[in-house]
């Protein structure tokens, strides 16, 4: 699942708007809602400002993986 999917989901649990997100990192609301809806990618710079407005280690919405070696031959 997408990172942007993910914090989607999480707002939506806790109760909090993508309105709110937008108006406090400054992420235009829609380019957040395409980030959050996985038509666009969430830039590092993003994803660290919406971590600090929801007070969350960057680590939060991330797990580390290996690349995928069969891409590799």
């Amino acid at each position: 699942m997408e990172v942007g999917v993910k914090i989607k989901e999480y707002l939506e649990e806790k109760g909090i708007t993508q309105t709110f997100i937008s108006r406090k990192t400054g992420i235009e609301l829609p380019k957040l809602n395409l980030a959050l809806n996985g038509k666009r990618r969430i830039t590092l710079e993003e994803y660290s400002l919406i971590c600090g407005v929801l007070k969350l280690n960057t680590d939060f919405f991330l797990k580390p993986r290996l690349p995928d070696e069969t891409k590799n031959c």
